[in-house]
């Protein structure tokens, strides 16, 4: 194992630390020309609101399928051999498109399969890579500084990646931008393989316990508490109407705004933007604000503001909409997030965390299908969105009444022991 650099910041820059982040700055960059390009043809292929709901529910049905299992299993192996694996797995899945449009045999079918295989090797890709971060940092203390340093590029990427990928699209096929998201993933795990840190600690003597054992432990943790409980109802119930908005987004800039392809990709780069801003004011805001103010606030917000996107037309207002949607939408995300993690003991944190993650994606494929019905079958995307910011807004008053409006007694109370 090489020595990790010990300069108060030099790590950040070179040594193992710095193969990875740039690998996977260059890795979040590729991937962003996909989550723009791909819902854009999908629509080019078919024009069909429900294609766009299938197309988003084959990206998370993986997380049902095999999330809980997949995320216990990268305990089991050699993070950094299975990261390098599904990285290369990943570009050959993504290169998939592009290889299938040159040869003139490309349909909405392989778009679905690509969009499934993705996302379920993405699952191993991320697990490890949680697991993996602290062996990469000179201490624990710095683990908060590494966490934003990734985060900070994958947001930059979020909001560079369309731009790029919309300017990219003026000169060839949507489907060929997806080479810049296969090459990536080789970059990725070329940097990987430069990387002598082992990604594993060495194991535990006794072995890992059953899988089952652990998923009913953290499954009866949840249920049982009553904030982690409705939290995890909210989020699904929000997750179910709410899906339709980002499924149906290039449908409502096209349909409602008359955007061209460049200008649908300045709106995905919009949100980033209003998800970075909204992030970076998460934690101030909470400082001064209760639980069920910071968090259910922003979240009748977000529905309020979705109301009124129904009835813009004027692309230029709808931008500046679209961005503090995004922003509010992970505003209410990272406040809920940490929430868990303040009340939930150590031991449970991570199958906590996964179980409750499942619980509320559990809603995405059937409202993302749902919201595409709806939109072919009233043949308005700008009625279907103003039902739906009605929806959000309605449910966020509704839990304020219950346990969620009072949460920071369960903080202070978990806290206290």
């Amino acid at each position: 194992m090489t020595p990790k650099p010990t300069g108060r910041r030099g790590w950040l820059l070179s040594g193992d630390f710095g193969r990875f982040w740039l690998g996977q700055t260059i890795s979040n960059l590729g991937s962003s020309f996909t989550f723009f390009a791909l819902p854009l043809l999908v629509f080019k292929l078919t024009g069909s609101p429900l294609n766009l709901g299938l197309a988003t529910a084959m990206e998370f049905v993986p997380y049902l399928l095999f999330g809980l299992v997949i995320g216990a299993w990268v305990d089991r192996v050699d993070r950094k051999r299975l990261m390098i694996a599904t990285d290369l797995g990943r570009a050959a899945v993504i290169a998939v498109i592009p290889a299938l449009d040159a040869l003139d045999a490309l349909s909405v079918g392989w778009v679905y399969a690509v969009a499934f295989c993705s996302a379920t090797l993405t699952i191993a890709f991320d697990a490890a890579q949680f697991a993996a971060l602290p062996s990469l940092v000179p201490s624990s203390d710095d683990l908060v500084t590494a966490n934003g340093r990734v985060q900070a590029s994958y947001s930059a990427a979020q909001i560079a990646g369309p731009l790029l990928a919309g300017a990219l699209v003026t000169v060839v096929p949507v489907q060929q931008v997806l080479w810049v998201d296969a090459v990536s993933f080789l970059v990725s795990a070329g940097s990987l393989a430069l990387v002598a840190t082992a990604f594993n600690a060495p194991r535990d003597a006794e072995g890992p316990r059953a899988l089952r054992r652990e998923v009913v432990e953290g499954l009866r943790y949840v249920l049982g508490h009553p904030v982690l409980r409705n939290i995890s109802a909210m989020m699904a119930l929000i997750n179910l109407v709410s899906a339709t908005v980002y499924a149906q987004l290039v449908v409502f800039a096209k349909r409602q705004l008359d955007a061209s392809d460049s200008r649908v990709a300045l709106l995905y780069a919009a949100g980033s933007a209003g998800i970075v801003l909204l992030s970076l004011a998460a934690g101030p805001v909470r400082r001064r604000l209760s639980f069920s103010v910071a968090a259910l606030g922003a979240l009748t917000l977000d529905g309020l503001l979705i109301m009124v996107l129904a009835g813009i037309r004027w692309y230029w207002a709808a931008l500046v909409l679209w961005a503090a949607i995004s922003g509010l939408g992970l505003f209410f995300n990272i406040n809920t997030n940490s929430l868990r993690q303040q009340i939930v003991p150590d031991h449970l944190l991570g199958r906590v965390m996964s179980i409750a993650g499942v619980l509320a994606w559990s809603a995405i494929p059937v409202g993302a299908l749902a919201g595409g019905w709806a939109v072919e079958r009233t043949g308005s995307v700008a009625l279907v969105y103003g039902v739906v910011g009605a929806l959000v807004a309605l449910l966020a008053l509704a839990f304020s009444f219950g346990p969620l409006g009072h949460a920071d007694r369960y903080l202070q109370a978990s806290q206290a022991r």
